[in-house]
């Protein structure tokens, strides 16, 4: 029990599925207006989207469970996400990707972070954009845009080479397994040999070895049946290939809508 406490996403369904949450709503009087303006006139997100972290607060969702918002997020992020999402309402999804990458790219690390927590909510036109700038929050060393990188964006769009070194890079930043959705779902033989050669370097040096890269190494038993999958493999491959659960025969498909 201590064990399962210590590693909540060990309880992840094995067939994936986002970690359920209950979000508390930033205050809704600027925000409220703030989302009127960018879907009246969607270049004030260039104003507004900066300015979430002080009017809404930059608390983490879950301070008690997650203070430095690493799993949970943290309030502006919830901000930055409904205005993006009204600016999804309000653009065609060529000029959407272009002004979400403005955001980006001229944005501090919270806005680039707000950005990445929010890639969910936009239209299948800026899956590209998005795998683009997930690979450019994995690149850095910050923990908050690693953990915003690892989300329920990269679960389900990611190829599984650049999601297995996402999981390390989140071992070598200190983001806790937790930040990383679908975990269970989507680790197979290869990212638990990857674990288990990290590992060895980390004795090799007389280094610790965390308790996150204890728990996945615990997973090998569970797990030395299933082959790795494909380096290319998505989540959303199988779903978007076939028309119906019945119609999947990718043997290393593990979705939740091809399993059947």
């Amino acid at each position: 029990m201590a064990y399962k406490q210590e590693h909540p996403w060990l309880e992840t369904s094995v067939y994936g599925g986002s970690r359920p949450e209950t979000l508390p709503e930033p205050p809704p009087d600027w925000l409220a207006e703030a989302e009127r303006r960018v879907r009246e006139w969607p270049g004030t997100i260039h104003q507004e989207f900066p300015l979430a972290g002080r009017m809404v607060g930059r608390e983490p969702v879950r301070p008690e469970a997650d203070p430095q918002g690493l799993v949970h997020g943290t309030v502006d992020d919830r901000a930055r996400e409904r205005l993006l999402t009204a600016l999804a309402d309000s653009l065609p999804g060529a000029v959407l990707a272009a002004e979400v990458e403005k955001l980006y790219r001229h944005g501090d690390d919270a806005e680039r972070r707000g950005v990445l927590r929010a890639l969910p909510v936009l239209p299948d036109s800026a899956r590209r954009l998005g795998l683009k700038l997930v690979a450019d929050g994995l690149r850095t060393n910050d923990p908050r845009l690693v953990a915003a990188a690892m989300g329920p964006f990269a679960a389900r769009h990611l190829g599984q080479h650049q999601w297995r070194h996402g999981v390390l890079k989140c071992l070598f930043t200190g983001v806790t397994l937790g930040a990383v959705a679908d975990l269970v779902a989507r680790t197979d033989s290869e990212l638990l040999r990857m674990a288990h050669d990290l590992a060895a370097e980390r004795r090799a040096a007389d280094r610790e070895i965390g308790p996150d890269l204890r728990a996945l190494l615990g997973m090998t038993v569970l797990l030395s049946l299933v082959p790795p999958l494909p380096d290319d493999h998505a989540p959303q491959d199988c779903a978007a290939e076939h028309s119906r659960p019945t119609d999947c025969h990718t043997e290393d498909c593990r979705t939740e809508d091809c399993r059947s």
